[in-house]
């Protein structure tokens, strides 16, 4: 009972540090997600701005570096713009990216289109997609540097009548932002863009530096809300996003070298910077021009270092005199994760990872819980063998007793009379048969479950078996004194079957049914065919069978407390014979009893298949 009792305790140990253990498992892992993606998510908004930084540098690279003042264009000297288109040419990875370049002056009927041949402007009619662009510059209250209709980046060209990087900002007396008076516009500069090389190659060349690994997907739409560029459809949310085309100051960096400088003309020219991150300061303009005046927000660059905006009286240096900063980028990067989200991805990782421990958890219960089982279910066959030995020992004894004493009588010469040896004779035969017949069971229980024993399988007719078993029986049930009831059908199908092993189990049968009558002197014996089965069953009105031990009765070595008390003999194999036989013929065994009653068991076979 104490050693039962740690055992429990112990299980019960291990199986609660099991727990013990899932749930800190669960926990780490709800850590470690947490960790898992808040690293994700910075990853991917890292990605996602250094792709629109990339693809804003590229785009500004190309507007930026063509920024010129009107003299070029007044003198039709193109040798400083050829030397910035060299410049951007040799630079960038993509030259295609400039379709062409048109000039459009103040004056609607005055343009010159770049010919990259002769790399010169030449005087042309403006092109009919980009035609609309003068009315909407002129119309607009502030500047945009990229129209999408016409695909096209608008640089505004300004006369240079003092020198950018001196434009003085006069504090007013009511503490009103400074007026920027801003130098005359001359015209436009129109740099046509190519389309097909920023969604064909610049776009698809930045998803595979920075999301090449294929965990994400990109959609980037337009204004209209329609996608330009895609790696996957169904992007309908995004774990992080950016616009494209932004020309705001605030986010370039023009080009860190300084060559373009002594090309352009040995010293810095005005409204170029190098290798100088910009600052941007907003502030209120008024413009008059020859059509009126209007007002609007300018962002201007500065470099670090600049005084502070309004001062008393401060300069600044300049690059960009244009406002970019509209709040109008046309473009939008938006990044999602393949599983719909980020969130998603996460919690589908963990729940993996739980599950896989989870599983490993219910693996090692489960192996527990199968040890413990079979370690009671061997306890259990080791107590019935014991008390098999025990209740074979007791069946051997009585007989061999009897066998002994009248062996011995005849030995010493007890008696001489010869009806008295010849009882003695007949006893002893008895007893004998009965040792035979228990050791023939145990032999052939025990050849049934080593997979020894064979079977010899023939087309058997049952009815004719059951009929053999019954006259086997016939001696012990007369002797008895049973009425035996039969109702065998005639003319029943054929079965595959081992004649001699069917009529041992129906001979077990009838011998528990005399065994088990309690007094009660009726057994009935049926065959018949229902559902597509044969059925054979042996019914008695004997002691029956409680409804708790019904289950446990086929189990070899199994014998009931109440037969047990009663002693009647036997030694718990042959209702497990039975069971043996009925499986290896491919049928079955079923049990019905009621206690005082009787019992009734019924062996199914099934049909032989008709031949071929």
């Amino acid at each position: 009972m104490k050693r039962s009792w740690v055992s429990n305790l112990i299980v019960g140990g291990v199986i609660l540090i099991l727990t013990l253990f899932l749930g800190l498992q669960y926990n780490w892992l709800r850590q470690a997600s947490d960790a898992e993606r808040g690293q994700l998510q910075k990853r991917v908004e890292m990605n996602t701005r250094n792709f629109a930084d990339d693809f804003n540098r590229e785009i500004q690279a190309a507007y930026f570096n063509f920024q010129m003042d009107a003299a070029s264009w007044e003198k039709a000297d193109w040798t400083e713009f050829n030397e910035r288109y060299d410049y951007w040419k040799g630079k960038t990875q993509y030259p295609e990216l400039v379709r062409e370049f048109v000039f459009i002056g103040k004056d609607a009927s005055k343009s010159l289109k770049y010919n990259f041949e002769s790399r010169v402007f030449e005087a042309a009619e403006i092109p009919a997609e980009i035609a609309p662009l003068r009315a909407k510059i002129e119309g607009e209250d502030s500047f945009k540097p990229f129209y999408e209709d016409a695909f096209a980046l608008v640089m505004p060209v300004h006369k240079a009548d003092k020198p950018l990087e001196h434009i003085l900002l006069k504090r007013t007396k009511d503490g009103a932002p400074p007026a920027m008076h801003m130098p005359e516009r001359r015209g436009f500069l129109v740099i046509v863009l190519n389309q097909e090389a920023i969604t064909g190659r610049i776009l698809p060349d930045l998803a595979k530096n920075y999301f090449g690994e294929g965990d994400f997907k990109l959609n980037v739409k337009n204004k209209a809300d329609k996608a330009v560029f895609q790696t996957a459809d169904g992007v309908s949310a995004s774990d992080a996003n950016a616009t494209l085309f932004s020309l705001s100051p605030d986010n370039v960096l023009f080009f860190a070298d300084r060559g373009i400088i002594r090309k352009i003309g040995g010293e810095q020219k005005a409204g170029v910077i190098v290798n100088k991150r910009l600052e941007s300061r907003t502030f209120t303009h008024t413009e008059t021009g020859p059509d009126g005046t209007r007002s609007g927000t300018f962002k201007v660059e500065v470099q670090p270092g600049s005084p502070a905006i309004p001062g008393e009286k401060s300069t600044m240096r300049t690059s960009v005199i244009a406002s970019t900063d509209n709040g109008d980028d046309p473009w939008t990067l938006n990044v999602q994760h393949v599983s719909g989200s980020i969130d998603s991805f996460i919690t589908g990782e963990r729940n993996k990872r739980f599950a896989i421990g989870l599983g490993v958890y219910f693996l090692l219960v489960g192996a527990i819980i199968a040890i413990v089982l079979s370690a009671l279910k061997s306890k259990r066959f080791a107590q019935q063998q014991i008390d098999f030995v025990s209740s074979v020992s007791h069946e051997f004894r009585t007989p061999l007793a009897v066998i002994y004493s009248a062996s011995e009588n005849l030995a010493d010469g007890v008696t001489k009379d010869e009806a008295q040896v010849a009882r003695y004779g007949y006893l002893i035969k008895d007893e004998g048969k009965k040792l035979s017949s228990m050791v023939e069971q145990i032999l052939e229980f025990a050849g049934a479950r080593s997979g020894r024993k064979k079977y010899n399988f023939a087309q058997t007719d049952v009815s004719e078996v059951t009929r053999a078993a019954l006259a086997a029986c016939a001696p012990l049930l007369e002797e008895m004194g049973f009425e035996v009831e039969t109702s065998i059908a005639e003319d029943l199908p054929l079965v595959e079957a081992d004649r001699d092993a069917l009529s041992s189990a129906i001979q077990n049968l009838i011998r528990n049914s005399i065994k088990y009558s309690n007094g009660s002197r009726w057994v009935r014996v049926s065959v018949e065919q229902a559902d597509g089965r044969i059925r054979l069953s042996v019914a008695d009105r004997g002691i029956g069978v409680v409804s708790g031990d019904l289950k446990h009765i086929f189990e070899p070595f199994y014998r009931a407390k109440d037969v047990v008390d009663a002693q009647i003999h036997g030694n718990g194999l042959g209702l497990a014979l039975v069971k043996e036989i009925a499986e290896v013929h491919g049928g079955n065994v079923k049990a019905k009893s009621e206690i005082g009653k009787g019992s009734k068991f019924t062996i199914e076979l099934p049909l032989s298949e008709p031949p071929a």
